[in-house]
C-alpha cells in the first residue's frame, strides 16, 4: 500500500480509502470485510452521520474496536435528520455541529476524529460560524483536523480563503473532469488533500451498462468505458485503469472507494500495484470524451 500525508496535516493515509457508505451487512460481516482491509493496508475509512441514521458510524465504530491507534477515521456533519425521520435538513449552525459531534463520538466508540468533514456547504450559510465550530472542537481535542465535502468551486474557495481545511472531498473520474478547471489546482497551490470519490463513475467505467451521465450520452459513456477496456491489460483491468487514471492526478491524495464486498475490495487494492498508465496512455483516456465544466456554483 502506498500512504500519502493529507494535505497540510499529519495524517499519513492509504491511497485507497474505504468508503463504508455501501456497507449493507450484518456488523460481524462489516467487521470482516473492514478487517480485511486493514490486513491489506487500508487505514482510512471514511463514513457520515447522515449513512443509514447514523449506522454507518455505528457499524464502522464496532469494527475498528481495539485498532483505534492504526487508523484513520473521517466523517462529516450537516445534514440534521427531522424529529420524525421522514428526511433530513442542512444544517451548518454552531450549536449544532457541536451538539452532533456528540453523537458521532459515541457511535464511533472513540473520544476524537481524525478528520471532521463539512457535508455539503452554500454561500448562504453563515460560514465563519461553521468554522468556529471546527476551530473550537479542534481546540477541544475533540477532532484532529477539518475538512469539506464539496463540488461547489465558489464555496470551497471561500473555505480555502476563510479557513484551516486541510481537505476537500469531491466527485472525480474519466467522466468527471469538472474540478480539473480550478479546483485542483487551487487545492494544490494551498496544500489542500484532495479525496477523490466516484472514480468508476457509478461502475459505468468498469462493468455496468452505459447509461447517461451528468452532460455525456450513454454513446459518449460506451466511448470512455471501451477506451478505458481498450488501455487495459491482463496486469490492470478496467476498474484498476480508472482508478490509476485518478490516482495520476497530482493533486489527489487518495480514492474513496465504495467497498461492500471482497470482491471490491479486491479490485480496489489491485490498483495499487497495477502497472502505471503511461504518460500516452493518459492522454489516450484523456481524449475520450470532451472534457466537462462546472456550470453552476462557478
Amino acid at each position: 500500500m502506498n500512504y500519502h500525508t493529507l494535505g497540510s496535516s499529519t495524517l499519513n493515509i492509504s491511497e485507497i480509502a474505504f468508503g463504508s457508505m455501501s456497507l449493507q451487512g450484518t456488523d460481524a460481516a462489516n467487521a470482516a470485510l473492514i478487517g480485511q482491509a486493514l490486513e491489506a493496508g487500508i487505514n482510512y475509512f471514511d463514513t457520515a452521520d447522515l449513512y443509514d441514521r447514523g449506522q454507518n458510524e455505528s457499524t464502522l465504530g464496532r469494527a475498528l474496536q481495539g485498532r483505534r491507534k492504526e487508523v484513520v477515521i473521517a466523517t462529516k456533519v450537516g445534514n440534521q435528520w427531522r424529529p420524525d425521520g421522514n428526511g433530513w435538513d442542512w444544517n451548518p449552525r454552531k450549536e449544532y455541529i457541536l451538539s452532533a459531534v456528540e453523537a458521532s463520538l459515541q457511535r464511533l466508540q472513540t473520544d476524537y476524529i481524525d478528520l471532521y468533514q463539512l457535508h455539503g456547504g452554500t454561500l448562504s450559510d453563515p460560514i465563519d460560524e461553521t468554522i468556529e465550530a471546527f476551530e473550537q472542537l479542534q481546540q477541544q481535542g475533540k477532532i484532529r483536523y477539518y475538512g469539506i465535502s464539496s463540488i461547489r468551486p465558489n464555496v470551497i474557495r471561500e473555505y480555502v480563503k476563510r479557513s484551516r481545511i486541510v481537505s476537500v472531498m469531491m466527485q472525480y473520474s474519466l467522466l468527471d473532469r469538472r474540478p480539473e478547471e480550478s479546483c485542483l489546482p487551487l487545492l494544490q497551490q494551498h496544500n489542500i488533500g484532495v479525496l477523490a470519490r466516484g472514480s468508476v463513475a457509478k461502475g459505468l467505467l468498469v462493468n455496468k451498462p452505459a447509461a447517461a451521465y451528468l452532460n455525456y450520452t450513454s454513446q459518449e459513456v460506451s466511448q470512455a468505458a471501451n477506451l478505458v477496456k481498450a488501455v487495459s491489460n491482463a496486469q490492470r483491468g478496467p476498474a484498476q485503469t480508472a482508478l490509476r487514471f485518478v490516482l495520476q492526478q497530482p493533486a489527489i491524495t487518495a480514492a474513496v472507494v465504495g467497498i461492500r464486498t471482497p470482491e471490491q475490495l479486491q479490485d480496489a487494492l489491485a490498483a495499487v500495484s497495477a502497472p502505471e498508465l503511461s504518460a500516452e496512455e493518459m492522454e489516450r483516456l484523456r481524449g475520450a470524451v470532451e472534457v466537462n465544466y462546472y456550470e453552476a456554483h462557478r
